[in-house]
């Protein structure tokens, strides 16, 4: 419950404006925020919309085999975006079918987008959604491809989206704050599963659809006292494909900020909050899990609801705001829940109009479908969108395209998704870690760098048949750096390099390190463009060689 959680403590920090002044976005669900952005200047519109279909030739090599494949790569896309006083969002999407030419592999469908968007339906009420469409490791054991071209192992498309409404007005004294959000998430199985000898294999994400809502009324610092005071409550529930999973939680909490000087204030937050996660049971023929077609195991309809995780109790914490500038604000927070003790918090730093750092300490109670939805909330709605004709740029850290500017706007540095994307996990899991995240745009460069590290530690009912995760933990480190430089009006140079770290608590798994770069060159001759690309990629996976290998790809792009 993360998010709401999150939202609802935001919403008690209500200071003067030297200290933390209530933000428009700090009224809604998950860390999206309510407010309409910031668009265009004295509510200017500046919009585009650039369709485009592209043809490509690829040749990809395994490097510690020796084996090359070469297909043709056929893509459809459209990158739009647009920024006013009512309105901010953009979207990239692309589809690719990949036609083999050796039959070595069979074709393949790709699609790979993100869109995020915020609308200003009235002064006090907006609309917010965000969508994915990506490629993300399944199993946290298995192979980390970094080239999925070709038969990439471990590898499973998957697609999500969130969408709701934020209310945020004053009624007299009071500040009155409400937002609801549905999400959606579904995961394709892997084609190529990545196993080891002697490793059982686990069950494979479906599909699943959540709730949250969120309400809060509270009376600002200095409206009629030196102290701001807010009362705040919230529900979410999930309910899964796989097993018949459902999580449901809520809270109610009151708390109160206290400013000690211009820059600094203290707040404290006390509350009650339930907690459960509940599955049945996997059919079971003969003492094996029964499964389908696609290896997902098949619930047994006779089986009761059994728990995985319960929490109920008190709940508080404490922390410190320093805010020194309406550019910089840190929040420091610590306190108990989850029947211990518990840490979060968060840095933004918009150093310039074309510099932000954004930092994001987390815990929280999660599954995957609901991490990913607050995952998208705390993306920029308007990001960097590097031509990557391999379609990875979405699995990782995504870098604000105005960075200084939209800082507050959803997040003007950037997020990073890798905390989610480490694998797909089935089971629910409590969530901790850190991401940071540097993004700059100056003249014609542009740079992000993003990092952090992410611990699960994996909750299921005990004794319940093929169930192998429960108390373990699964830990990864990531880093990503992107570069891009216009060389001149119709030429454009892009370069990713990135590095992750994976490992299990599960008996017989060894940590997993993958790697790569990849850069590519384009060039515009008014509507038609030409690109070339290549990249080197590699992972190790304790029990098999080091696995290398290389790809190359020369296209044209065609813009409507």
């Amino acid at each position: 419950m993360r998010g709401a959680y999150i939202a609802a403590a935001a919403l008690a920090l209500l200071a003067p404006a030297g200290v933390a002044a209530q933000a428009p976005g700090d009224a809604g669900a998950g860390n999206g925020g309510g407010g309409a952005g910031n668009g265009g200047a004295g509510g200017r519109t500046a919009r585009y919309v650039q369709p485009y279909i592209e043809l490509g030739q690829v040749v990809t090599a395994d490097l510690t085999t020796d084996d090359v494949l070469t297909y043709t790569q056929v893509a459809a896309g459209i990158d739009a975006g647009i920024s006013n006083g009512r309105a901010q969002g953009q979207v990239s999407y692309r589809y690719e079918r990949r036609i083999d030419w050796n039959g070595d592999v069979g074709d393949q469908d790709i699609h790979s987008g993100l869109a995020l968007a915020q609308v200003r339906l009235t002064p006090s009420l907006s609309m917010e959604g965000g969508a994915i469409a990506t490629r993300a490791r399944s199993d946290i054991r298995g192979a980390a491809p970094g080239n999925l071209l070709g038969n990439a192992a471990n590898v499973s498309q998957l697609y999500s989206f969130y969408a709701g409404p934020t209310l945020s007005t004053q009624v007299g004294l009071l500040d009155v704050g409400a937002a609801y959000r549905f999400g959606y998430t579904k995961v394709e199985v892997p084609d190529v599963p990545a196993l080891l000898p002697g490793q059982a294999p686990f069950d494979y994400f479906d599909s699943s659809r959540n709730h949250m809502a969120t309400a809060t009324v509270g009376v600002p610092v200095g409206r009629v006292a030196p102290f701001g005071v807010t009362v705040s409550g919230g529900w979410e529930r999930e309910d899964a494909d796989q097993l018949d999973q459902r999580y449901e939680g809520w809270f109610g909490r009151g708390d109160v900020v206290m400013p000690l000087s211009r820059t600094v204030a203290v707040r404290a937050g006390v509350g009650y909050e339930k907690i459960e996660v509940g599955q049945r049971d996997a059919l079971v023929t003969g003492g094996v899990p029964v499964r389908d077609a696609d290896g997902r195991f098949v619930t047994d309809p006779a089986s009761p609801v059994r728990i995985a995780y319960q929490t109920d109790g008190l709940i508080y914490d404490a922390g410190v705001i320093w805010r020194p500038s309406p550019r910089l604000e840190l929040r420091a927070n610590a306190g108990y829940r989850y029947g211990g003790e518990t840490y979060f918090g968060s840095l933004s730093y918009a150093m310039s109009r074309d510099v932000a750092v954004n930092v994001l300490l987390y815990d929280g109670i999660e599954t995957f479908g609901r991490q990913l939805r607050d995952g998208l909330t705390q993306l920029p709605r308007a990001f960097d969108t590097s031509i990557d004709p391999f379609g990875q740029q979405f699995g990782g850290c995504v870098f604000g395209a105005r960075p200084g500017q939209d800082a507050g706007a959803g997040g003007g540095a950037g997020g990073c998704l890798n905390d989610v994307f480490q694998s797909i996990a089935t089971a629910s899991y409590r969530a901790r870690g850190i991401d940071g995240v540097i993004s700059a745009s100056r003249g014609r460069t542009s740079f992000g760098f993003g990092m952090g590290y992410a611990n699960r530690r994996l909750y299921a009912p005990r004794g319940a048949p093929g169930v192998t995760v429960i108390g373990l933990e699964d830990e990864s480190a990531y880093a990503q750096l992107f570069w891009s430089r216009a060389l001149s009006r119709v030429s454009n140079l892009d370069a990713n390099v990135f590095g992750n770290w994976y490992s299990s608590g599960l008996p017989g798994a060894g940590d997993v390190y993958g790697w790569g770069a990849n850069t590519t060159y384009s060039r515009q001759f008014g509507r038609l463009g030409t690109l070339a690309s290549i990249g080197v990629y590699g992972f190790d996976q304790s029990g098999i060689d080091t696995q290398w290998s290389a790809q190359a790809l020369v296209g044209a792009r065609y813009n409507f």
